[in-house]
């Protein structure tokens, strides 16, 4: 199996590889490198398919996971996709990874297992004391096709899901986070249905995560996002926070990007900043 993250490399060697010319371009993401490399020692590549974000925002979670969080405790999480169906039933609409013929009916049976298959992963890895031992089982977990791409699909739920609760309570006039309006100000994301169909449907097969989808995915797992945007290299975009205004109990995870589409993760913080 090919891993979907690949090995660490030194983060300034990787850039040198990568951004040889003397166009402008190159030189301020030679630049941005440069100052993740005051912080990060480390960079590994992550597959680059639609998953990406998804891939390397779980990736980083689990390598430093050392509880479950709560909403994975509570009992009634695994009832999720029974709870929604019954109440929206344009959820059967639900994309689910390449089965065909597959019967309406199982549809929530399907997802139920995929957020199983997260709480367990999670569960497992966390308890993990040992750091290299922890690499290892998240290495072998992003190894495992099958698995890895059933957790996108539970995590692809959990947006869902969250959506829907931020799209009622705006409806019932509590308050909600400014990038709920922007993702609900959308053409083709007007309602949670609409984001199903033309959004969270495509995730992993014909599109990968937009900037507001990246806000949508931190508040489903309730971690900040961190990520450094190397294009924005000397602009007050250069490090950017989903959601920006976070909670100060969710776990930060942190993310490169060249451009907003593709997502690695820097790995190996120096020690200095550690402490």
């Amino acid at each position: 199996h090919k891993l979907s993250v690949a090995p660490e490399i030194d983060i300034m060697e990787y850039c040198r590889k990568e951004w040889r010319g003397n166009t402008p371009v190159a030189k301020r993401m030679r630049k941005g490198y440069e100052a993740v490399a005051q912080k990060f020692a480390s960079i590994r590549r992550v597959r680059g398919d639609n998953y990406c974000a998804l891939r390397a925002t779980l990736f980083q979670a689990l390598s430093q996971a050392t509880q479950l969080p709560s909403w994975l405790q509570s009992e009634d999480f695994t009832m999720l996709p029974e709870n929604l169906l019954s109440k929206y039933d344009w959820i059967k609409q639900w994309q689910l990874k390449q089965k065909l013929g597959r019967k309406m009916g199982e549809i929530s049976d399907e997802i139920k297992e995929y957020l199983i298959l997260l709480r367990k992963k999670w569960k497992n890895i966390s308890e993990i004391k040992r750091p290299i031992e922890k690499q290892e089982a998240c290495d072998k977990l992003f190894k495992n096709e099958e698995e890895e791409y059933s957790l996108y699909e539970a995590l692809k739920f959990l947006m869902l899901n969250t959506a829907i609760e931020l799209y009622n309570d705006e409806k019932n006039g509590r308050r909600v986070p400014v990038f709920s309006w922007l993702l609900f100000a959308r053409d083709t994301s007007s309602n949670p249905r609409q984001l199903m169909h033309n959004h969270l449907n495509h995730i992993g097969h014909s599109g990968g995560l937009e900037q507001v989808e990246m806000f949508l995915l931190a508040y489903a797992l309730q971690y900040t996002i961190q990520v450094y945007r190397l294009y924005k290299y000397s602009t007050d975009e250069f490090i950017t926070l989903y959601p920006n205004d976070p909670e100060e109990d969710w776990p930060v995870v942190t993310l490169i990007t060249e451009d907003d589409r593709h997502y690695n993760i820097p790995v190996r913080m120096c020690q200095e900043t550690m402490l």
